[in-house]
């Protein structure tokens, strides 16, 4: 594929994946404000919960909590369910995404400054390309991952950079157009981890939350 056609290509689709990123944060708020209030009310308007004495006959409490925690022992008689082989369904297999997406979200309130942001990216070897994102390069010159700006346009600035903010970087890579896709996603993975040290941010993963060592450990296992 033509290197300027796959640059196109990969910001497009991080463009839209920042689109929907921006939504459903949107509407995740929402919902769970809404279910906050609903629990809030419901809390209000639910009475304590009752004691062991409220559920026994006889009104004798101490009785009651014996016989709550009375072991049982089973003898041979007793009939013990085992469910088939066919009824145990199988964890369904993890399955690698089209473009994996990964975010660094700034700590600080104001978010990620364009001189920091510069300084940071060519720590860790990213180049600023003529899509006006952050890429890493192969040595062919072809892109292995991009990173974009959280914001409606999704480009970096190439001045005035002191005056420029970011609240989010995003980290995208297409592993299926890859000849080494698992070699590029441990990249991926410390390149992400350096910049967070340097630019004190916190790494969330496609879902939104803190990514995880296990998490990392799955997408390289499925690649």
């Amino acid at each position: 594929m033509d290197k300027e056609l796959l640059r196109i290509v990969i910001i497009a689709i991080g463009l839209i994946v920042i689109l929907i990123m921006v939504i459903w944060a949107y509407l995740k708020n929402k919902k769970f404000q809404a279910q906050w209030a609903a629990e809030d009310e419901l809390d209000a308007n639910t009475p304590s919960a009752p004691s062991f004495a409220d559920y026994d006959l006889n009104g004798n409490e101490e009785q009651a909590e014996a016989e709550a925690f009375e072991p049982h022992y089973y003898d041979t008689d007793d009939a013990v369910f085992e469910p088939e082989e066919h009824d145990i369904e199988p964890a369904p297999r993890f399955s690698v995404p089209a473009v994996i997406q990964f975010s660094l979200m700034a700590k600080a309130k104001e978010g990620f400054n364009g001189e920091d942001l510069a300084n940071a990216f060519a720590i860790v070897g990213l180049e600023y390309g003529s899509l006006r994102i952050y890429e890493r390069l192969d040595s062919n010159r072809l892109v292995d991952f991009g990173v974009a700006c959280m914001h409606e346009s999704g480009t970096f600035p190439h001045e005035n950079l002191d005056e420029f903010y970011c609240r989010g970087l995003v980290f995208f890579m297409q592993p299926g157009v890859l000849d080494h896709a698992r070699q590029v996603f441990e990249d991926f993975i410390e390149t992400i981890e350096v910049l967070a040290i340097e630019l004190d941010g916190t790494i969330l993963d496609q879902h939104r939350d803190p990514l995880t060592d296990e998490t990392i450990h799955l997408f390289h296992q499925s690649l």
